[in-house]
Formats: structure tokens, sequence, C-alpha cells
């Protein structure tokens, strides 16, 4: 069993409300799974509020106890907003398309649905999964899966997520075009179902991310970047984080963005992108 991981409220909105987007500034969460890979994961929390991080994304939290996890949620004063479901077994994506695999998905969704409850996260990545030789895949599952949990979720206030992979890293994968996933997203019809857009994949399969953000920005629930090629911070590649930033601005996104990315050398010497949006070694005092 666990506590409930609760969030404060003031007078002045609701706690997403008052840790960002203040006067049009983006809001960026460190991704703790990438970044600060230079600590053991429990000191990352701090580390991470240090720089002025308000908020979390955590791929894989099931290592950990949920009171845990709260707890240095706590004491780090961060907000968890992100969390990946389980993938699977071994050389898995995600197996909610998958025949065969429903009892798995089933157990594993909520099991990631206490996970996110007890944590305070929002949101929830639902991987599909991926063909291969022995391994088919079912769109039609999909949908049913993704309607089943959409609507467990909702009562607890989670959204799901979907998120096109590129087919270089992720060969196979059910969706990988903008395109299909904003038409998954219709043909499902639940209002907590949106789509992760993540430059990093995007850039890899159409280019013009400034484009896919206007067409799709109806159903995008989140975003997400790194350096293309690398996947490093995002000053060393041809993604244009602040360009972006400002073009999520521009089209009145309220979100967060998330910073899924392994530093090149060290995590803390790599914010110098972040600067301008007071991100950075000791930029805080709590």
């Amino acid at each position: 069993m666990y506590a409930p991981f609760i969030k404060e409220e003031n007078n002045t909105g609701s706690l997403a409300e008052t840790r960002g987007n203040v006067l049009g500034m983006p809001r960026f969460a460190a991704n703790l799974t990438t970044m600060f890979q230079e600590l053991p994961f429990p000191d990352r929390f701090r580390a991470a509020r240090e720089c002025g991080f308000t908020a979390v994304e955590i791929l894989s939290p099931y290592r950990y106890d949920i009171n845990v996890l709260s707890n240095w949620l706590v004491q780090s004063d961060l907000e968890a907003i992100l969390i990946n479901i389980s993938p699977g077994g071994a050389g898995e994506t995600g197996t909610a398309a998958i025949p065969g695999r429903e009892a798995f998905f089933r157990s594993s969704f909520q099991n990631a649905l206490d996970y996110a409850t007890g944590m305070g996260a929002s949101m929830i990545h639902v991987l599909a999964g991926r063909e291969t030789e022995k391994t088919t895949l079912s769109e039609g599952l999909f949908i049913d899966n993704l309607r089943w949990a959409a609507d467990l979720a909702a009562p607890r206030g989670v959204s799901l997520l979907l998120e096109p992979l590129n087919t270089q890293d992720v060969a196979g994968y059910l969706h990988t075009r903008s395109d299909h996933t904003a038409e998954l997203i219709h043909t499902l019809d639940r209002d907590n179902i949106k789509m992760q857009f993540d430059f990093y994949h995007m850039q890899m399969m159409e280019g013009n991310l400034a484009a896919g953000l206007r067409r799709h920005f109806d159903v995008i629930g989140h975003v997400q970047f790194s350096s293309l090629p690398g996947r490093n911070e995002p000053q060393h590649g041809e993604v244009n984080i602040h360009f972006l930033a400002d073009y999520l601005d521009e089209l009145g996104y309220a979100g967060w963005l998330g910073c899924e990315y392994t530093a090149k050398t060290n995590t803390i010497e790599g914010l110098g992108w972040a600067s301008r949006y007071n991100l950075g070694k000791a930029v805080t005092t709590w």
C-alpha cells in the first residue's frame, strides 16, 4: 500500500499553474532517467531542483517503492509529471498492440496508473509495441486496449500519451508518423488521450517541426526534445530549441517541455542552452 502524493494549491491557482509559464516562460521538466546520470538516481532529484527545475519525468520508476519516490519528490520540492508504462519483456517496446499480451498490458497499465497516482503524475506514455519476425501487431487491439486504459485513468485525472517513434531506433513500431498518431487519437475518441511530440523522433521522420506542431496542436499533450544527431543537449544538433519553445508560446502551449536527453559530459555543464530560462547551476535557494 502507499499514500497518494498530494499536490498543494494556493490562492493564485494550482501547483502546475504557479510553477511555470510565467509571463510566457516555457516550462521545462528534467528527465531523471536520462539526465544527471553522473549521480546515483536518488541524488538526481535534489540536483534537478538546485538547477531550477520544478518538474520531472521518470521513464521507468518501477524498481523503487511509490512511497520512496513520493518522499524524494516532496523533499526536493518537485512535481512528477510523466512516467512510461513498462515496455514489456526483453526486446519489447510496449505490448498494447500485440495479440496474446492483453493480460500483461492490462496488469502493467494498472501498475503504471497506481504509480502515476501515487507520485502525483498526470501523464502516462503508453507504448504500443513493434513488429518483428516473431511478433505481429493489431491496430484494432491497440484501440481496444487504449480505450479501456483511458476509461480507467480518467476518474483519476491521468492522461495517456501516444508518441510516434522513429524507424531507425525502433524498427517496426506501430505508429511512426505524426499524422498516423493523430488519426489514432481521433479514432480513440477519448479526451484524455493526447500526442507526445518528441523533436528527436519527428525531426528524424518528418522534419519541419514548427509545421508539425501547428498541424497537430489540438492533440498535443506533451513535448520532449534532444539534439539530433546524438540525443544530447539541444545546442549540439540541428534542433533549435529556442525557436521552437518561442513558437510553442505563440501557439499558446501551456504544457511542459521534457528534457529527454543525455549529457555529452556533465549535466550541469551542459545546461548552457537553458540559462535564458533561469535554469542551470545553483540558480535557486530553497
